[in-house]
């Protein structure tokens, strides 16, 4: 059996018109996973291949070349506290208690110490910076910067602690991309590519792709073709991979697995030798055997084996390093062919014990038994032809996440809107504004809108998104239109907020949100914009979170005054006593799955106060939970 495990490393582009980072997530990555990554693997024997976004390579470039101050939380961070505004000083508050409490928190007694208070002194939040930078610190810079070694054990900080230790981290930072670079020379690796800002290529072709991939998919009107996008997202990519590593790539995995026809012409008219996807697409595309390479008109294709993919980012957390490696290894001795391991490479790791190093050591030394090999390995091992190739993506193999609900197709439409005006005016050639287009066709704005995930920071991003399109009008020298001023985000119906748990969570039963991270992998309904069967329910509660780990279902009641209410637990017609509950801010559960033997129960909940019912819940949606859920295929690479 042929082994070939990909790492997919990718964050949006947080830079807003100005050219500043509005959210930090592509530094602490860089901090904790974008060299640990590689590093770990150099260590053992094993290969592996990297995909590095070009909008990921171009913002840890921005970094390097401008320093914490193109950052708007790094620049507040290196802030004294007592200069900072009330709305600076809760941003960055937010920030440094959004990291993983039991794997990043709780590991460091300085952070733990301060994690649970809800104001901060001066000297206190100083402290609580420093803990959130070195929490975000990878096992690479905690075992060799003097730095950082020096400061993890300190229980206060000061200012010049802050300087040393960002001054430290931005040294560090211009070591990563060569450091791939490297291991890509000595053979150890191979590294792809992905277009420019993560389009889904077969949408900026052909809206219509939609309609291929699942006849249901309602579309926007008046659908513009983006094909010469899509070949300009092909060709910056290659640049700038070029400008890096001195070659051009040899393969790339299309955003989001998102394939076609078309796209796949593409690709090889840009000398791009192989794709990778998800096997779903070769089901639909009338092939059986995905434990090989596939020849589609010359272009080699490869599909990810989507259960094994999923237990490394979902489900190996939650096991011991060596059980989780051990059900690996049987499952791949069970394999005959060549496998396909493909997944992100950084976001499952602040979920992991040490970020993940003790499982990737073990998992490393445990593949070398079966050569592993890289993706631009794979590509010369014989193919089997494939005649047609199926549209879609890696979920579920259509584009309902990125387009087919009231917000998506919004976004779309406003896009199109854009575009018009851009031809009728004769400025499509303009760099500037091409520029801006570019960024606004990248997935991760559609993924945010409309149903099917939830976040915090869904207003950020729909400001990001629309930001580029005023742009656009800006350099026009023209107003931009009143509904690019309007967010598109709060447009949806009750359809378009009822959204599925991503990953596994384990939240602080403690009745306050200890951490944005703890449930921002859970379910949402959001009752706001539904009728409750009582009361209307927004008088009572907002919005019903829900998640699981391996022992416990997980329930968050977001309402006015929590103490004052009284709650009962349905599954199915039974009540069920939590094994713990906690009301303050919020109500937060925990439910034992010990003993529910069922694949499914509804979920219903009974809110009353003073011996009075107020509402029974959900009010216009159906829960239900599996104890044996994993939730893998709500996530994303």
């Amino acid at each position: 059996m042929n082994l070939v495990l990909l790492w997919h490393m990718h964050q949006p582009d947080y830079r807003d018109e100005s050219g500043r980072f509005i959210m930090p997530w592509v530094f602490l990555h860089a901090i904790k996973d974008y060299y640990d990554m590689p590093w770990l693997l150099s260590r053992s024997k094993a290969k592996a291949s990297f995909n590095l976004t070009p909008i990921l390579i171009e913002q840890l470039d921005t970094y390097i070349a401008k320093g914490p101050q193109s950052d708007r939380f790094l620049s507040l961070w290196l802030k004294d506290p007592a200069r900072l505004s009330a709305d600076e000083r809760d941003f960055v508050v937010q920030l440094c208690k959004s990291a993983q409490y039991e794997t990043m928190v709780k590991p460091l007694p300085s952070f733990d110490a301060l994690y649970s208070q809800e104001e901060y002194s001066d000297e206190e939040l100083v402290n609580l910076e420093c803990c959130f930078l070195l929490s975000w610190c990878g096992p690479w810079l905690r075992e060799k910067d003097a730095t950082v070694k020096k400061l993890l054990p300190q229980e206060r900080f000061d200012a010049k602690d802050k300087e040393a230790l960002l001054d430290a981290l931005f040294d560090f930072l211009p070591e990563i991309l060569p450091f791939y670079d490297s291991l890509r020379k000595k053979g150890q690796i191979t590294l792809s590519t992905t277009p420019y800002s993560h389009p889904i290529l077969p949408l900026l072709i052909d809206i219509h792709t939609a309609e291929l991939a699942d006849p249901s998919t309602p579309l926007p009107p008046d659908g513009l073709s983006l094909a010469s996008d899509a070949k300009l997202h092909l060709q910056k990519a290659k640049e700038i991979y070029r400008s890096h590593f001195g070659s051009d790539p040899v393969g790339m995995w299309p955003a989001e697995g998102a394939v076609d026809p078309q796209s796949a012409e593409l690709f090889q008219e840009a000398g791009i030798r192989w794709i990778a996807t998800d096997q779903a697409i070769l089901q639909k595309s009338g092939g059986s055997d995905p434990y090989r390479v596939y020849d589609y008109r010359g272009l080699k294709l490869f599909f990810r084996d989507h259960e094994l993919s999923d237990l490394i980012g979902f489900s190996y957390r939650t096991l011991p390093a060596e059980r989780a490696v051990e059900d690996f290894r049987r499952r791949l001795a069970e394999k005959k062919g060549t496998l396909f391991v493909i997944l992100d490479g950084e976001n499952a790791w602040e979920y992991y014990p040490n970020n993940g190093r003790e499982f990737l050591e073990k998992f490393y030394a445990m593949i070398e038994e079966f050569a592993p090999l890289t993706c631009d390995e794979a590509a010369a091992l014989p193919a089997k032809k494939l005649e047609r190739l199926a549209p879609g993506s890696w979920i579920d193999g259509t584009f309902r996440t990125w387009i087919g609900d009231e917000e998506k197709n919004r976004a779309w439409e406003l896009l199109f809107q854009t575009r018009r005006d851009v031809r009728h005016l004769g400025k499509e050639k303009d760099p500037q504004i091409l520029a801006h287009f570019l960024a606004a066709e990248a997935s991760d704005w559609f993924w945010w809108y409309g149903e099917g995930h939830y976040t915090e920071f869904a207003r950020e991003f729909d400001r990001l998104y629309r930001d580029h399109l005023i742009s656009i009008y800006e350099l026009m020298g023209l107003p931009a239109p009143r509904d690019l001023l309007r967010p598109i985000v709060g447009s949806h119906t009750i359809h378009n907020i009822v959204n599925e748990p991503k990953a596994p969570i384990q939240p602080v039963i403690d009745g306050r949100v200890t951490s944005f991270f703890e449930w921002v992998d859970a379910g949402m309904i959001d009752e706001r914009h539904s009728g409750g069967s009582m009361q209307n329910s927004s008088d009572v509660v907002e919005r019903i979170f829900w998640g699981s780990d391996g022992e416990y279902f997980y329930f968050r009641l977001d309402a006015e005054n929590p103490k004052e209410l009284e709650l009962k637990l349905f599954f199915d017609e039974e009540e069920i006593r939590p094994e713990r509950m906690a009301a303050e801010k919020i109500i937060e559960i925990a439910v034992a799955k010990k003993g529910l033997e069922k694949r499914g129960y509804e979920v219903r909940f009974e809110i009353s106060a003073d011996g009075k019912i107020l509402a029974t819940l959900p009010s216009s949606a159906r829960l239900f939970v599996n104890p044996d859920e994993n939730y893998a295929q709500n996530w994303f690479v």
